[in-house]
C-alpha cells in the first residue's frame, strides 16, 4: 500500500514545502493539496517548489474541478511540472465543492467531468484531444505521464470513474461503504471493456496518532461536515423514499445529515469549525481513522482487502508532526511489511 498526505495551502507556503519534505523523509508516497483558490494559495506554484525540494514524492490536488480552471491549461501545467521535474505530478478532480461554492456556483454536470478526464489526461500524456471542435496536442510533452483519479460518492459518477478514471478517490475510511463504492467502480470497469485492477483506488480521510479519542474527535468531526456537502448533494438529486432513505445508496453514508443545517466555507475543511456539530461520534470513528497505532494498522488492513492502494491523510488537525512521525516510524512499516510477507 502507498500513502499520501492531504492539506490545505495555508500560508506560509514554506510550511506545505515543509510537511511534504517531512512526509516524504518518513516514507510517504503522495503529497495532495486541496485546491480552491479564493480560499487558500495557488496550489500549482508551491508544487513547483516542492517537487525541486524533493526527489520523488509526487504532488497533485485532491481535488481540482472542471469549472473554475480552463481543462487545457490544467494539462498544460502537469506536463510542464513533469518536464522539469520528471513524471511526479497525480492529477485528483470531481464536480467541485469549495473552489465553485465560494464563488455562489454549482458543480460541474457528469458530462463536463468526463470530458475534463478526457482532455486533461490526453493532452498530459502527450495524446491528442478534441476541444471546441478541434484536434489538439501539447507537442512538447510526449513523454508526459499523469494519471488523472477521479472523486466521487453517488451511483453515476462512480460508474463514471470506473468507466474513464485512472483511480478513484474515496474520501472517507468507513469499511462498508467503501466496499460499497470500490466494487461500483470495479464493475464499472469491468463493463467498459477495462481491467478493473488497472484502476488505482485511494482512500482519503482524517488520521490522528494518540491516546486521546475525545480530542482527535473534535479536532477531526469537520470532516464529516465536508463529506456531508456531497452525501446532500446525492440526497438531493436521487430523492428518498418514504421511509427517508435514498435508493441505491447505502444509509451508512446518508442517514447522518438528517441533523445538517448549514455550511461556511470560510470554515472549510477546519478543526473546530462551527457547522460540524450535527456530526456524531459514531460517524467521526467510521470516517476516519482515530487512536493508537494498533488501530490504525487494523483499519489499514481492512481497507487494504478491499482493494485500496493508497492511504492518504487529511492532516487538517493540531498532531500534524506526530502524525507523520508516527506512521513514517511505526505504522507504514507494519503495513508494507505485513504485505511483503504475503507476496
Amino acid at each position: 500500500m502507498e500513502f499520501g498526505i492531504v492539506v490545505q495551502c495555508n500560508p506560509p507556503a514554506s510550511r506545505t514545502i515543509e510537511l511534504a519534505v517531512a512526509a516524504e523523509n518518513r516514507g510517504f508516497d503522495y503529497f495532495w493539496t486541496f485546491d480552491s483558490h479564493l480560499l487558500w494559495q495557488e496550489p500549482y506554484v508551491i508544487y513547483s517548489q516542492i517537487l525541486a525540494n524533493t526527489r520523488n514524492i509526487k504532488v497533485g490536488p485532491m481535488v481540482t474541478n472542471p469549472l473554475t480552471r480552463d481543462w487545457t491549461v490544467t494539462a498544460s501545467t502537469y506536463a510542464t511540472l513533469n518536464s522539469m521535474y520528471g513524471n511526479r505530478t497525480v492529477c485528483g478532480i470531481g464536480r467541485g465543492d469549495s473552489a465553485v461554492r465560494s464563488l455562489a456556483g454549482k458543480p460541474s454536470t457528469l458530462t463536463d467531468l468526463r470530458n475534463a478526464v478526457g482532455v486533461v489526461g490526453n493532452l498530459a500524456n502527450g495524446r491528442t484531444s478534441e476541444v471546441n471542435g478541434s484536434t489538439v496536442r501539447l507537442p512538447w510533452a510526449a513523454k508526459s505521464q499523469l494519471d488523472v483519479y477521479v472523486a466521487a460518492y453517488g451511483p453515476k459518477a462512480l460508474e463514471l470513474t470506473g468507466q474513464v478514471a485512472d483511480g478513484f478517490l474515496l474520501q472517507l475510511a468507513d469499511p462498508a461503504i467503501a466496499k460499497w463504492t470500490i466494487e461500483r467502480v470495479k464493475n464499472a470497469a469491468a463493463d467498459a471493456g477495462r481491467d478493473p485492477d488497472d484502476v488505482k483506488i485511494c482512500v482519503a480521510a482524517p488520521a490522528y496518532v494518540g491516546d486521546d479519542i475525545e480530542h482527535q474527535r473534535d479536532q477531526c468531526r469537520w470532516f464529516g461536515a465536508m463529506v456531508g456537502n456531497h452525501v446532500a448533494d446525492i440526497v438531493s438529486k436521487y430523492g428518498t423514499d418514504e421511509s427517508g432513505r435514498t435508493a441505491g445508496v447505502p444509509k451508512e453514508l446518508t442517514d447522518y445529515i438528517k441533523g445538517r443545517q448549514g455550511y461556511d466555507y470560510n470554515e472549510h475543511g477546519r478543526a473546530g469549525n462551527s457547522h460540524a456539530s450535527f456530526v456524531p461520534d459514531e460517524i467521526v470513528d467510521r470516517f476516519c481513522i482515530l487512536g493508537g497505532v494498533d488501530n490504525h494498522v487494523e483499519r489499514l488492513k481492512e481497507l487494504q482487502k478491499l482493494g485500496a492502494d493508497q492511504f492518504a491523510i487529511y492532516l487538517q488537525h493540531d498532531g500534524q508532526d506526530q502524525t507523520i512521525a508516527e506512521y513514517g516510524n511505526r505504522v507504514i512499516g507494519a503495513i508494507n511489511a505485513a504485505e511483503s510477507a504475503i507476496l
